[in-house]
């Protein structure tokens, strides 16, 4: 055999040895198995590197080759390594699962959900969070009512002060965790972090009414406290929001009580609108029916309809309004129209069990 010939055969050798070896790594860092779309759970550690994540991911079956891995992320430079835990599958390629991992893809992380609604008293936030957590709805309001951890809390938020202390206050936090559904990230996270979540989307919805509320003339505590009453009274719609607002900035105007009976189901602790006249006639301060003027705060986490009703409550020269059993309001200047909208649009006992 000629030189040359060698010298072909030897190159041939050496390409089909490259094209073998570039198939190989290419096939080692492919899925699995791409129709196995079984959540597998990988918890990574804060300062993992790429190689103790490759024994990870090898451990638990999610990657075909562990040797071309290693050289596929020394290759990449995987450099932001996310610590977390994330929820994978073996349908994912190698670089699909470092990806998700370099990025924090939020997609993938495993998080649990827990939702604050419009118009929760305080106590239903501690129960929703505590089916959620490990936490339960006694430690959560233990902690959110306690001095000292408010305190920390007003230090780090410009919207939180010394009113939500005051003496009458039922529940210091009442009214300023935004309404929102929230996934918790970490795997033991604390009860700080989880409140912190709330209180930063409180901060951003006040943040952008910064120069409403500096016009309006009301302190935060104020604000949100009428807002409350507000979300609780019925603002399906922006119109309604805003005509109840006025009605009740009028009857402050005029040193009248609120009038609000859901204040009382506040001091109950229940969201009943058929109360007993015992209820009715409590001396608590929170009794918008017998407190002329202000109750000491918030009764329920206040939604963005409710903020923007009261920073642009309506002229109106109302004084009543009347919530119907279909959810119309009817509103009305003086008192012998609102007994009229009241007895034209009597609620029933069915409606009342509804």
């Amino acid at each position: 055999m000629s030189k040359v010939k060698i010298l072909i055969l030897i190159l041939l050798i050496i390409v089909l040895g490259i094209a073998a070896a570039v198939f190989a790594y290419f096939n080692g860092l492919k899925a699995v198995d791409p129709k196995d779309k079984n959540e597998i759970t990988v918890t990574v550690i804060d300062g993992s590197g790429a190689n103790s994540i490759i024994e990870q991911l090898d451990e638990a079956g999610l990657i075909k080759d562990p040797l071309f891995a290693k050289i596929n992320a020394r290759l990449t430079g995987y450099d932001t390594l996310q610590a977390n835990t994330y929820v994978l599958n073996r349908s994912m390629s190698f670089p699909e699962i470092m990806n998700v991992i370099n990025t924090g893809d939020f997609n993938y992380i495993s998080k649990t959900s827990f939702r604050i609604a419009e118009g929760a008293r305080l106590t239903q936030c501690a129960e929703a969070l505590a089916d959620v957590s490990q936490y339960s709805s006694k430690e959560i309001m233990a902690k959110w009512d306690s001095k000292d951890y408010v305190n920390e809390l007003i230090d780090k938020y410009w919207f939180l002060t010394k009113d939500v202390l005051g003496e009458d206050v039922m529940h210091p936090l009442e009214g300023y965790l935004f309404p929102d559904t929230y996934f918790i990230t970490d795997e033991d996270p604390s009860l700080e972090s989880i409140t912190e979540l709330a209180l930063d989307e409180m901060d951003e919805a006040l943040t952008e009414r910064k120069a409403e509320i500096e016009k309006s003339d009301l302190s935060i505590h104020k604000l949100l406290t009428l807002a409350s009453i507000v979300t609780k009274e019925g603002c399906a719609t922006e119109e309604d929001a805003s005509h109840i607002a006025g009605v009740f900035m009028n009857r402050l105007k005029s040193d009248m009580s609120l009038g609000s009976d859901v204040t009382v189901c506040y001091i109950f602790d229940e969201d009943r609108v058929d109360l007993k006249q015992s209820q009715l006639d409590s001396d608590s301060p929170y009794n918008a029916r017998k407190v002329s003027g202000w109750i000491p705060g918030p009764i329920c986490a206040v939604p963005d309809i409710a903020l923007d009703g009261v920073l642009n409550y309506m002229d109106t020269d109302d004084l009543f309004f009347y919530a119907g059993p279909d959810g119309t309001i009817y509103y009305a200047k003086t008192n012998e129209e609102h007994s009229k909208n009241v007895n034209a649009h009597p609620w029933t006992e069915e409606d009342l069990e509804q």
